[in-house]
């Protein structure tokens, strides 16, 4: 299992802070862990922390009263997340729920804005961040209205492999074809067929609860 030293190792802005001020964010980070299908926030819930994924899955979804669900994006170990609410100082729009048992490192938004006063690195990290994230939501939209379920489970593989937005992936993921489907909008079933489109095409490998990506660039293009 991950640790918050390993998570801390990983964050490309923690790497450039300062030896007093990463002694600060490592007292002031609060760590949780979260079994499989628990929330670990809710929508409507004040924004007052900035929410790190130190080991597990996550995902960012929103349920409406008829019971409809839709799922914005999948959070790998390694990854930070939630920033616009927190700049903002407004309530979360989604809720985020564990895929499998994680542990979850939550930093108070005076820290983060403390950040945001003493860090230069940081600062560019987090606009770099939120572009990454809106050239992810603009082509999550395109993927949803123009392309078939064998691109869409494609694009919602690759979106893991993201450098920035999931740092610590590798060229592997640890991720079922029922977890796999909440972040494509399919059914089990029909991420089993994708996939074995997409290992003919040699953009993957298949093992049992394991996917390696043999190719990314052919992977973010497929069905394009």
């Amino acid at each position: 299992m991950q640790s918050v030293e390993e998570l801390l190792a990983r964050s490309v802005w923690a790497r450039e802070l300062k030896p007093e001020q990463t002694e600060r964010i490592r007292a002031e980070l609060v760590e949780r862990e979260f079994p499989a299908g628990a929330t670990v926030c809710r929508k409507g819930e004040r924004a007052d922390v900035w929410i790190g994924v130190v080991d597990g899955l996550v995902k960012l979804h929103c349920i409406n009263a008829s019971g409809k669900s839709i799922t914005f994006a999948g959070i790998s170990s390694g990854s930070w997340f939630g920033e616009g609410s927190v700049l903002k100082g407004e309530s979360r729009k989604y809720d985020i729920m564990a895929l499998r048992d994680s542990r979850i490192a939550f930093m108070p938004v005076a820290t983060f804005r403390w950040l945001l006063d003493t860090s230069l690195p940081f600062n560019r990290f987090l606009l770099t961040q939120l572009n990454e994230r809106l050239g992810y939501f603009m082509g999550m939209i395109e993927h949803e209205r123009l392309l078939d379920p064998d691109a869409r489970v494609a694009r919602a593989l690759a979106s893991l492999f993201n450098p920035y937005l999931n740092p610590a992936a590798g060229d592997r993921v640890r991720i079922s074809q029922e977890e796999l489907g909440y972040l494509a909008g399919a059914s089990r079933q029909r991420v089993n067929q994708a996939l074995r489109v997409l290992e003919q095409a040699a953009l993957v490998r298949v093992d049992y609860g394991l996917i390696t990506v043999l190719d990314i660039a052919g992977l973010r293009k497929f069905g394009a």
